[in-house]
């Protein structure tokens, strides 16, 4: 098995694990250049997004793929999230390993408000 197949195999059986109930879903994609950061309604639609193609972001940015950069991308969709008056959200790592630019999101998006 490939480790593209292995990694969505693992990202379904996680969102089949997410009690999500009336829930958002803060999930997760991430390349070896990029990160994407959206927060999806409990409908499916997405209501918050952050991502390092982003001019604002990009512009004070020396590189997009490692964990400082995952840093800033939690903090800033944490306040978008709080703007739209999202406090609560069932992270979804999209099968990725919890460690690294992943952990690195996660922690500055709960730093910066937002409850897991």
């Amino acid at each position: 098995m490939k480790s593209k197949e292995a990694r969505l195999k693992s990202a379904k059986k996680i969102r089949c694990k997410l009690a999500l109930g009336d829930k958002f879903r803060l999930t997760v994609y991430k390349t070896s250049m990029h990160t994407y950061v959206q927060i999806f309604s409990p409908e499916g639609e997405i209501v918050v997004s952050a991502c390092t193609l982003e001019k604002n972001i990009r512009k004070d940015l020396k590189h997009t793929g490692n964990i400082e950069t995952a840093k800033i991308i939690g903090k800033i969709i944490a306040e978008r999230a709080i703007e739209k008056k999202i406090k609560k959200v069932a992270f979804d790592r999209s099968g990725f390993n919890y460690h690294g630019r992943v952990k690195a999101l996660a922690e500055s998006a709960r730093e910066n408000g937002l409850e897991f």
